[in-house]
């Protein structure tokens, strides 16, 4: 341990962490809450310093004791140390500050049920030696360390489905029996990657992906039959392969051990099939939340044509078919348009087409096309959408658009090219997907004013 200094929190920045000042200079520490007082001691980095919490010394009322063991080293949350009513606090004031902008912030609808909700899970591999370097080693499961690969354990997780652990601990037993090792991304060897999931909360079904590093598995048949013998809501197990070394879970490759590779679940009324690679929201309960206050928004008639950019499995698709005339949902992903076009078929929809291709290209044809959709409809990736994206959107000049976001700070960037463009903000409403994180959905409607 290096030297303490004791330091007053100022605030929180955009990570949740707790805003100090110390010798002219600001940190963020983890784990600290606005004015708490604490010791601190600095982290000497290659490209700069940085802080960490040694004690707090006088704890504010909205700290809670963090129900997880590994909070402080895991990076899945960052906010189990705040009570509920502070986490709002928290989400309410970021999107205050990136979107306050641009017209009053409604009220962050939260959760009603904050823990376990997460129906995709993913868990890493690795060897933990017990008893020092001499000892024995016993094979883990977890969550990679914040910036880092090294796996912390985790036997138990607040915001993954509770049944995911039980799925972990019949995969560790069976590497054990079959000796299929951790595959290891330095040397490239041993076997199994990731075990990857996605749970259908009102369904019950379960589809479970072994990822390996490379295509030998020579004990596949054996984790299939036991598997499917132990837990037959694993309706289908797929055999995946992701040999790159990068932050994806799930390589391009794969092959179904059994079932059909894929679960089906129920979402406003909607019965979907859902396949490993399918984009789906991962807290369910609150994407009915999010989903029906897009619709709501968009104010559909039987006379609107809707693109819904970005669509998925075609969630939103679906669901703006039911009000609206005609509803064109696009997708750069083959095989979640493969599951949306069969939604369609499986919810008799008919007035609805899925178009795989990248949204902004197919808004920049359908823009020279002179197509004129009464709504659009846009749910982006954390990065936002591109300027010929937008562009094109203002080209085909929509009365409506509705605005879907997971990161605010990219979609603040975006709102304000539309508004240079002739739109105006009308309604913005956070929506609390990610309770126990930093993270926040927004949902924002925007009106034509003028002609672009």
């Amino acid at each position: 341990m290096g030297k303490e200094y004791r330091v007053r929190c100022k605030g929180l920045d955009a990570e949740g962490r707790g805003i100090v000042e110390f010798n002219g200079r600001k940190f963020s520490i983890k784990g600290l809450l606005p004015g708490e007082l604490a010791t601190m001691e600095l982290v000497y980095r290659a490209k700069d310093t940085g802080a960490r919490l040694c004690q707090v010394l006088e704890p504010s009322s909205d700290r809670v004791e963090p129900a997880c063991k590994v909070f402080d080293r895991c990076g899945g949350c960052q906010l189990l140390h705040m009570s509920e009513t502070a986490q709002k606090a928290f989400k309410q004031g970021l999107c205050e500050d990136l979107l306050g902008g641009f017209g009053k912030v409604r009220e962050v609808l939260t959760a009603e049920n904050p823990k376990n909700y997460r129906n995709k899970v993913h868990a890493a591999f690795a060897r933990k030696r017990v008893g020092g370097p001499a000892g024995r080693s016993n094979i883990i499961s977890g969550i990679f360390e914040e910036e880092s690969h090294r796996v912390i354990e985790t036997t138990d997780c607040l915001i993954q489905d509770k049944r995911a652990a039980d799925y972990l601990r019949t995969v560790r037993k069976l590497m054990q029996e079959t000796h299929t090792e951790p595959y290891n991304e330095d040397t490239g060897r041993g076997t199994i990657r990731y075990v990857f999931l996605r749970t259908g909360r009102k369904s019950g079904e379960v589809l479970m992906a072994l990822v390996t590093g490379t295509p030998e598995f020579p004990a596949k048949a054996k984790f299939a039959a036991e598997i499917k013998k132990k837990h037959p809501e694993i309706v289908t197990l797929i055999h995946n392969i992701n040999p790159q070394k990068n932050s994806m879970v799930l390589g391009k490759k794969e092959t179904v051990l059994y079932g059909t590779g894929y679960i089906t679940d129920t979402l406003c009324g909607h019965t979907f099939r859902i396949s490993a690679n399918s984009f789906y929201q991962v807290n369910s309960e609150q994407t009915e939340v999010l989903y029906r206050t897009a619709v709501e928004l968009a104010k559909l008639t039987k006379e609107d044509t809707v693109i819904d950019a970005y669509c998925g499995i075609g969630t939103i698709t679906l669901m703006a078919a039911d009000y609206a005339g005609k509803v064109i949902g696009v997708e750069v992903n083959a095989q979640a348009v493969k599951d949306a076009k069969e939604n369609a078929k499986r919810n008799n929809c008919t007035n609805v087409e899925f178009i795989c291709q990248d949204a902004g290209a197919f808004m920049r044809e359908q823009a020279k096309k002179g197509t004129a959709p009464q709504v659009v409809i846009m749910d982006p990736p954390r990065a936002g959408s591109d300027d010929a994206f937008l562009d094109s959107l203002v080209t085909m000049a929509p009365e409506r658009v509705v605005y879907i976001s997971c990161n605010p700070e990219t979609q603040a960037r975006d709102l304000k090219k539309l508004i240079a463009k002739g739109y105006k903000v009308e309604v913005i409403q956070p929506v609390d997907m990610f309770p126990g994180t930093k993270h926040c959905e927004t949902c924002v409607l925007l009106t034509k004013t003028s002609e672009a």
